[in-house]
């Protein structure tokens, strides 16, 4: 992961190719592909007869019928990464029928490394992490699409929304390191976006879910999730409580 990184830093730091793709035009560098082949050859020589699942790879439908594939997101947060920003990430993870069982999660720039295994924890920098306690509201530090945020306030206003932060699986990640009280996804984020942030939140203590409580399910036929919120157990059960009146405006 740390080499994956440094291939992304080295390139930011020169002119480089970038282009767009798909009907929503998202963008795309030379970084990201060099990111994904790199992690794919080396991945692959970790665990041979893997499934492979990456944004920059044309999806192949056998992964879905593997027990064990890699979920790769070479550079989480590209926008961010084009226009300079510390705030994009590499992210991978390693799923088993269904469910993330080792995640890394890398930002080059401020030089984190957040790692979980199923059943050891997350790590961050090698020191353990964990998410906030208690189920209280008030003053909570909020990340998110702005619109949620600004719903958020309608229900409870004493929330802080913070920065945003442009890699999505950071932005999640920041609950496992009790940064933030809670993190909010819009619907359409897909399983690359989610696999490693999921587990590093779930191994810290925290919870991640859709908006009816329902866990994420990763290599299915179906890669987009809806909208997610990510919080403390306590924190996260009493936000469903306060936006279950609420969601079809929320999300």
């Amino acid at each position: 992961m740390r080499e994956a990184g440094e291939i992304a830093r080295v390139t930011s730091q020169r002119k480089f190719e970038r282009w767009t793709k798909g009907k929503d035009n998202s963008p795309v560098s030379e970084a990201d592909i060099a990111v994904n082949d790199f992690l794919r050859a080396r991945l692959s020589q970790l665990l041979p007869g893997s499934g492979w699942l990456s944004e920059e790879t044309e999806d192949d439908p056998a992964a879905r019928e593997m027990r064990e594939t890699w979920i790769v997101d070479p550079i989480d947060g590209t926008r961010a990464f084009i226009q300079g920003r510390p705030d994009w990430t590499v992210s991978a993870a390693l799923v088993e029928n269904s469910r993330p069982v080792l995640a890394a999660l890398y930002a080059p720039v401020t030089e984190e490394m957040f790692v979980a295994m199923r059943g050891t924890g997350t790590t961050c920098n090698g020191k353990p992490v964990g998410v906030g306690d208690g189920d209280d509201l008030t003053g909570l530090k909020a990340a998110g699409p702005k619109r949620m945020l600004e719903r958020l306030e309608k229900v409870e206003p004493t929330a802080l929304p913070q920065p945003k932060v442009h890699s999505l699986a950071l932005r999640l990640t920041r609950v496992a390191t009790a940064e933030l009280g809670v993190a909010f996804a819009s619907g359409g984020s897909h399983d690359w976006d989610l696999a490693a942030a999921d587990l590093l939140v779930h191994e810290a203590g925290g919870v991640l879910t859709d908006l009816a409580g329902r866990p994420l399910s990763f290599n299915r036929p179906h890669l987009t999730h809806g909208a997610l919120v990510a919080a403390g157990p306590a924190r996260h059960k009493a936000l469903l409580a306060l936006l279950r009146d609420r969601m079809p405006e929320f999300a």
